[in-house]
This record gives structure tokens, C-alpha cells and sequence, in this order.
């Protein structure tokens, strides 16, 4: 690659770290550290909950999807509005009741600190497990434009993201999330351009696309093990929403941060319009690559954008679209380790250690930093290890990620579904019961996605319900010995 194409990289990421450390402030405890002091924009956090959920995934593996296929994957974003709406409506309020830290402190009040740590613990190992593969997605560009080793691309922007997490905390990171989320869209536009001139212009690219089925954004078969239906992409994207939006302390951590309920709701039903206009733009570049003849069969769809990038992109622009997928990566990595480390340090050490907010700010904040650094260590680990998974196969990455997320969501959902549960039923559900159903969904949705029985779609669906079928039986059977266990 050219040199000036090296120096715009070593620019824009020198930028970033500058806004990111800029926009930081002095941490008293380890609310200010891990909520921003409760008082960042909803515009912002809107901002960073697209380039925190999407990512390098999006810029990396959309585009590959519509080249092999077609438009019907904007029906899972459709859904992903439908679910926002719901959290906005029903779970966002519970959580502005109180001096919420995390996600997952409300289930303590409801079902008992067992329930809430389990919960946690649940969310550790899936944020853990699905950010690696979203980490490897954003280091396959870096290599590919670079020339350099996989394994010093994982490992040169985990360093430099965590960087700025470690000092700025959740301040820094939605900050530096706002600006990396406006330059990859803004590099998307411009190579879809691009794309499309190469093509032959608008009308012969849509008009080719068209003819060839590949403009087509509904599916209305009824199926269970196609992934991208309507009505998977409807029900299973809402529900996927509602677990990822509602119970997932990486999304709900930034609503927290904002100055009240009315901006949380703002910002996540605003994050859901955005993502629909994101999808359609990068899907929009597939189609382009393909009628261009930039989608040769047999080459991996998840490196056709950044190759397009590296060949076709004049030099400097070329490093500023590569910063930009670089920096929708760094994106993942910071808001990862700042929601792990804030569940971590609030769910499982401080109930450990004697430690409250209230009176232990400053410890917590010690060690909040500490476990920032061990899951930076960790996600990193992480990310190799997919590497060496993940030789050879076209899988597209985003749908990687979203199945193991999905392996898990359906259990934290049902959770919150139990939460709310009300008459009698509700009054003799106890710790023990959501537990149980809990472990039962885990378990089956480990053989359900590892066994290909259904597509990925109804993961979350599926998981919900035995969560909630499992928990209401052992209710039923033993409602005052579960009751009890919850106090």
C-alpha cells in the first residue's frame, strides 16, 4: 500500500486518541468512571450505540452479504426497531428507578444476588466470546491492507484501544465511538460511488441487480431454519433487540449514561432508525461490488469491501476508508472492555468484597481500571483464538457473532420477562426457579446452535421460551422453598 495511505492511518487514530483523551474527565469513583457521571448527550450515545453494536462487522461482512445474495437481511433490522420501540417502552423506565450501576442489579431486587450474579456471569462469557470474532473481523482488514501478520493486527489495536479506555473510561469511549461511527459511514458513501461508476452508473448497476433477484428485501416463506425471513427477521430481530438493547449491560451501560429516561429512549429508538439507513448503505455496496465484477466466486465475502478498498480507492482516501473500518473495530474493543470490566466490578467483586457505590467509590475505582486491563488481556486472547477457528471458512462474521450472542440472549431475556411476571404465578417465582430455567436454556441452545437444527434468527425466540416455560413449572412445583431462596 502506498506510504501516504500508512501516514492518513497513523493520523486519523492519532485523532481519535486525541478526541478520546480530550473529552475525558476526572473520575471521583467508579460511577463517574463506568457512566460518564450520568450526564453524556442522547445524540451522543446514540452515535456510539450504532458503531458499538455494528462495527467492523457491518463494514466488513455486509457488503459481502448482498454481493452473494440480496436485500432481505434489512428484514432483521426492521425487527431490531420493532424490539428498540418495546425496551424504550417497558424496560428502560425500570432502570432509571434508583441508582442503577449495571443491567443486571435490578434482578436482584426481584429474585435475589444470586439470580443477578449468575445473570452477570452469563453476560461475561457471551460478550467475551462474540466481541473475539467481531475483533478478528476488524483485524482481517487491517492485515489485508497492511500486509502484516493477523496476530500483530489483533494485538496492535487492542493495545491502542485500551489505551484511551483505561484512562478516559466510559466518557472517552462514546466520545471516540461518535467520530468513528461518522467516518466509516461517511468512507461507505464514498466507495459506493465508486462502485457504482465502475458498475456503469446507477440505472445499469440497479438495472442488472433487478434482473438477477438481487434487489429483493422480503421473504414471506414460512421457515424455521431459513435464517432471513420476514417473519424471523421480524420476531427474532425484535426479540434479538430487546435482549441486546434491554438486558445486555454493552447497550444498557450507555443508556444509563444519559441525563435522564426521556434521553435513553430518544437515543436507543434513534439508534434503531440509524441502523436500518446503515444496513441498507453497506448492503447497498455489495450490490455495487457485484455489478462491478468486484465479487469474483470463490473469494471469502467478508474480504471483498476492504479488498475493493485496497485496489480501487484512490491513495489516501484508501487509508481513510481503512481507518475507518479500523476504527469501527477499536470501537467494539473499547466498549467491550468498559461494559465488562463495569459488570465485573459491580455485579461480582464489589457483593464479594463488601463494597457498595455508595461508600466504597474510590475502591471501586481502582478496581474498575484493574479489570479494564484483564479484559483488555482477555478480548485480545479471544480474538486469536477465533483466528485460528476461523482459517479457511466463508462463514459471513456477523452472522458468527450474532448466533453465539443469540446462544445466550434468550436466556437474559427471559429473565427480564419473569421479572415483570405478575398474579399469583409471578408471586411464587423465586432466585431458583429463573435460575433453573435459565441453565436449561443455556444448555439447550448450545445443542440447538451447534446441531444446525434452526436458523439463527429464532435463537433468541427459542431461548426466551424455555427460559420461561422452565422457570414457571419448577415455580409451580416448588413455590415456597424457591420463594425463599430468593431473600
Amino acid at each position: 500500500m502506498a506510504a501516504l495511505d500508512l501516514v492518513v492511518i497513523a493520523i486519523y487514530l492519532g485523532a481519535s486518541l486525541a478526541l478520546a483523551l480530550w473529552m475525558r474527565q476526572k473520575a471521583r469513583n467508579a460511577e463517574d468512571y463506568f457512566l460518564g457521571a450520568r450526564n453524556l448527550p442522547a445524540w451522543t450515545v446514540t452515535l456510539s450505540i450504532v458503531a458499538t453494536e455494528t462495527s467492523a462487522l457491518t463494514v466488513i461482512s455486509v457488503p459481502g452479504i448482498a454481493a452473494r445474495g440480496d436485500y432481505t437481511f434489512l428484514q432483521l433490522a426492521f425487527g431490531y426497531l420493532i424490539g428498540r420501540i418495546g425496551v424504550a417502552l417497558w424496560l428502560l423506565p425500570g432502570y432509571f428507578n434508583g441508582n442503577q450501576q449495571t443491567a443486571y442489579q435490578r434482578l436482584q431486587t426481584r429474585f435475589g444476588a444470586p439470580t443477578r450474579q449468575m445473570l452477570s456471569a452469563t453476560f461475561l462469557s457471551t460478550r467475551f466470546l462474540a466481541d473475539g470474532v467481531r475483533i478478528y473481523a476488524g483485524a482481517v482488514a487491517l492485515a489485508l491492507l497492511t500486509g502484516w501478520d493477523l496476530s500483530l493486527a489483533i494485538v496492535l489495536m487492542s493495545v491502542v484501544t485500551l489505551g484511551y479506555t483505561f484512562v478516559g473510561g466510559l466518557r472517552s469511549v462514546v466520545w471516540a465511538d461518535a467520530l468513528q461511527l461518522t467516518v466509516y459511514v461517511a468512507g461507505g458513501v464514498f466507495a459506493l460511488f465508486v462502485a457504482i461508476k465502475m458498475g456503469g452508473g446507477w440505472g445499469d448497476v440497479w438495472a442488472r441487480a433487478d434482473a438477477a433477484g438481487k434487489l429483493r428485501v422480503f421473504d414471506l416463506q414460512l421457515s424455521l431454519t431459513t435464517p432471513l425471513t420476514l417473519l424471523g427477521g421480524l420476531v427474532g430481530g425484535a426479540l434479538m433487540s430487546a435482549a441486546s438493547h434491554g438486558t445486555d449491560h454493552l447497550i444498557v451501560q450507555r443508556l444509563l449514561a444519559t441525563r435522564g429516561l426521556r434521553s435513553a429512549q430518544w437515543a436507543l429508538v434513534g439508534s434503531g432508525v440509524l441502523v436500518i439507513a446503515q444496513f441498507a448503505l453497506f448492503l447497498a455496496i455489495g450490490t455495487a461490488l457485484w455489478a462491478s465484477g468486484q465479487a469474483p466466486e470463490g473469494q471469502a465475502g467478508d474480504t471483498l469491501y476492504p479488498q475493493f478498498i485496497v485496489q480501487h480507492m484512490p491513495v489516501g482516501v484508501a487509508g481513510l476508508l481503512m481507518a475507518g473500518i479500523l476504527a469501527a473495530a477499536m470501537s467494539t474493543i473499547s466498549s467491550s472492555i468498559s461494559a465488562l470490566a463495569s459488570s465485573a466490578t459491580n455485579d461480582l467483586y464489589a457483593p464479594w468484597a463488601g463494597k457498595t457505590p455508595e461508600h466504597d467509590g474510590p475502591h471501586l475505582l481502582r478496581a474498575g481500571r484493574a479489570f479494564t486491563l484483564l479484559w483488555g488481556v482477555l478480548l485480545t486472547a479471544g480474538a486469536l483464538g477465533f483466528q485460528a477457528i476461523a482459517s479457511g471458512r466463508d462463514t459471513p462474521v456477523v452472522v458468527v457473532a450474532l448466533s453465539i450472542a443469540s446462544v445466550t440472549y434468550g436466556a437474559l431475556l427471559g429473565a427480564y420477562v419473569l421479572a415483570g411476571w405478575g398474579g399469583r404465578m409471578g408471586a411464587r417465582l423465586g432466585g431458583r426457579a429463573v435460575i433453573t430455567g435459565v441453565v436449561v436454556s443455556l444448555v439447550v441452545m448450545a445443542f440447538v446452535v451447534f446441531g444446525g437444527w434452526l436458523a439463527f434468527t429464532w435463537f433468541v425466540p427459542l431461548g426466551t421460551a424455555v427460559t420461561v416455560l422452565i422457570a414457571l413449572a419448577v415455580a409451580t412445583v416448588r413455590p415456597q422453598a424457591l420463594a425463599r431462596s430468593a431473600t
